[in-house]
């Protein structure tokens, strides 16, 4: 037999060129943690997964990379990776196989084990360079090699925690800096020159301390005084409210927009009381961050950051005086004695401790005088809610407020159950979808845009991030909370103008429900509530949370306005005696 060697060659040249490559997706991560730019660590780990797969004719066709996530989250709860595991479903996703440049990046503890299942459940092969090439489920050395760099993901991770919290701890016992954070009332920031790290030095980053405020120093001041001459906590706000003094939520609006800032309360002259900064010395580490568990019936869903107050034992406390202070320290010691005599004299005898109650309407009753959130109370086995403000807040702040305002749980709750049956019950159910689409057609004006209005759900998840990240870097507390509560805010509303753009492709600027919206959350809502009736408190109350309950209690003519927002009817069902 003759064989045509030169057509042969064209042929085997043909099959190889025509050999279709195998399609990648890329996995990476970077977290705020690390200081590296986003864009050269997305680079550098390409990099490492194409040296991986180019060998066999693999190529990257579409790349899934989280931004400032830790680590520590569960696959499922960072965007870039929950939209892989989404992929992974759609049979039309356009890639056989995934790639992960960085083990360490990518998984985190037991995290490997539990994502690599729905790989194999979906026939996807996971490459990884640590195993030099696919992850081989049969293989004992490949299940080895995996736990270990997880184990070696949190290890690393706790380690830095330890080293930048003992370094923190050194600095301010040590050399009494300044770690960031807003400086307390009564003082302001003032320039120590340039950063003592000669890199942090040359990007132009300054060293930061105390100075006192030449508005609210003396105010300071003038509380301790008025403490040890034998004015109480009342007294004294009622004093500085009367003088017109700006309470320190006042004196900063830009900072503490969550806060009326109508008067001085018995709290901030209390907080200023058992500050320890005034003495001229930097105290740090007076709340701590615990991980808690997401859902406790399922831990894979991993942990959530709760900022927790420490005990005064674990505050710590700089040796040396490193800024000027506003009180001495001998003063400081002689009130700190004497509030803890107070409030000794105020307990005796001490009260047996009292059984918790459930409230049916719990943080869903505000005060129509004053706006504030009413606090639930028993009396002699009958549940109320109260607004106490006159005994917070100073009286000189002009706000009419009776001396107490309340409102008995019981007689609520049957008009309520009865009034939301009526409304969305199966008789008049029909009607109050009418009356709801024609309320639609008054307010929501034409939409011409199909770009959603203010921060994306991503760009409030990258300022979480660093909101995080400055939280265990240091900064005040407090003043990271109400970043990360207008931001949660923010997140909320463009939450529900992606949902608006799902539903009907073009979003709800407004932040209105669709027509078909209506309908079928009236709908659901109707089983729901007819439900609630028999339900017992404790679910009575998430029923009323879902609804979006708001309740508003005008002391004057003893009525409660009730507001449902259906934009908030966005639940999982909650089972109330059988029905959901």
């Amino acid at each position: 037999m003759t064989i045509d060697a030169e057509r042969l060659g064209r042929n085997l040249a043909k099959l190889s060129f025509d050999a279709p490559k195998l399609s990648f997706a890329f996995y990476g991560r970077v977290s705020t943690e690390d200081n590296q730019d986003p864009e050269s660590s997305r680079g550098w780990q390409v990099q490492l997964a194409t040296n991986l797969i180019a060998p066999r004719g693999g190529v990257i066709v579409e790349q899934f990379f989280d931004i400032g996530h830790t680590r520590a989250l569960p696959w499922q709860r960072r965007p870039e990776a929950a939209r892989l595991l989404a992929a992974l479903r759609n049979p039309q996703r356009g890639f056989t196989a995934v790639v992960i440049g960085e083990p360490h990046r990518a998984f985190y503890g037991n995290q490997f084990g539990l994502t690599v299942p729905l790989f194999i459940h979906y026939g996807l092969q996971l490459w990884v360079p640590e195993v030099g090439g696919p992850f081989d489920p049969d293989n004992e050395a490949h299940e080895l090699i995996m736990s270990v760099f997880g184990g070696m993901s949190k290890g690393e991770r706790n380690r830095v925690k330890v080293r930048v919290r003992t370094a923190m701890a050194s600095q301010t016992v040590l050399e009494g800096r300044y770690l960031g954070g807003r400086p307390p009332y009564g003082y302001m920031l003032k320039d120590l020159g340039p950063h003592p790290n000669p890199a942090k030095a040359a990007e132009g980053k300054r060293l930061h301390g105390l100075t006192p405020d030449p508005q609210t120093a003396p105010v300071v001041r003038r509380i301790f005084a008025m403490y040890l001459a034998g004015y109480g906590l009342f007294a004294i706000a009622e004093a500085l409210t009367r003088d017109d003094i700006p309470c320190p939520s006042a004196h900063d609006r830009a900072r503490n927009r969550h806060r009326d800032g109508l008067a001085w309360s018995k709290t901030a002259i209390r907080v200023i009381l058992t500050n320890p900064r005034y003495t001229g010395r930097q105290v740090w580490n007076k709340q701590r961050t615990d991980e808690v568990l997401l859902d406790v019936d399922d831990v894979a869903l991993g942990h959530i950051a709760v900022m927790r107050w420490n005990g005064r034992d674990q505050w710590l406390v700089s040796k040396d005086i490193v800024h000027d202070p506003l009180v001495d320290e001998a003063d400081f010691e002689r009130v700190q004695q004497l509030m803890t005599r107070r409030a000794r004299t105020a307990t005796a005898p001490k009260r047996a401790h009292r059984s918790r109650h459930p409230y049916v309407f719990k943080s869903l009753v505000s005060c129509g005088v004053c706006g504030r959130k009413m606090q639930g109370q028993h009396s002699h086995g009958v549940a109320y809610y109260r607004c106490r403000f006159p005994q917070e807040y100073a009286l000189a702040n002009k706000v009419d407020h009776p001396r107490n305002v309340i409102m008995r749980e019981e007689a609520l709750i049957t008009p309520l159950d009865t009034w939301l049956v009526q409304e969305f019950g199966p008789l008049q159910r029909r009607h109050t979808i009418a009356k709801l689409l024609d309320q639609l057609a008054l307010d929501t004006p034409a939409v011409a845009s199909a770009t959603p209005v203010g921060p994306t759900v991503a760009d409030c998840d990258a300022k979480l991030a660093r909101y995080r990240a400055a939280l265990e870097a240091g900064a005040d507390p407090a003043v990271v909370a109400g970043w990360i509560a207008e931001t949660q805010a923010e997140r909320q509303l463009a939450e529900q103008q992606e949902r608006a753009v799902t539903a009907v492709g073009v979003p709800d600027t407004t932040g209105h429900l669709t027509e078909e919206e209506i309908i079928a959350i009236v709908e659901e809502l109707g089983d729901l509530v007819t439900a609630v009736r028999d339900a017992e408190p404790e679910h009575k109350m998430e029923v009323y949370r879902s609804l979006g309950l708001r309740l508003t209690y005008d002391p004057d003519t003893k009525t409660v306005r009730a507001d449902v927002d259906l934009a908030t009817h966005r639940w999982d069902s909650v089972r109330v005696r059988g029905g959901t």
